[in-house]
């Protein structure tokens, strides 16, 4: 028997959707490498581009994609480059670390 999800262990959502893909065999050997769940695969990837779009917080990512901790999430973000830390943050911290140095 498989364990549910934790977010439906734990509550927080009532049901979850059930999605059917077809394709043809030729072409899900194409979508996905060897030894991978191509329907996770697919999870994943819509996941991360609801995220990247700002449909999504981290915290639905973890739950959508049933990760322990938080913290997992920013592994699986940096799988698909998405960075929560921009160039303009990075300019900004450092202009206040000089501000600090005097």
């Amino acid at each position: 028997m498989t364990t549910p999800p934790q977010w439906r262990r734990r509550g927080w959502y009532g049901s979850a959707m059930q999605v059917t893909v077809e394709i043809p065999d030729e072409f899900a050997d194409v979508l996905t490498t060897q030894g991978e769940d191509l329907a996770r695969t697919i999870l994943e990837d819509r996941t991360a581009q609801a995220y990247r779009d700002g449909k999504l917080t981290t915290y639905q990512v973890q739950c959508i994609l049933d990760l322990p901790t938080r913290m997992d999430v920013d592994p699986f973000l940096l799988k698909y480059g998405i960075y929560d830390y921009t160039a303009e943050m990075l300019e900004g911290d450092v202009k206040h670390l000089e501000s600090l140095r005097g």
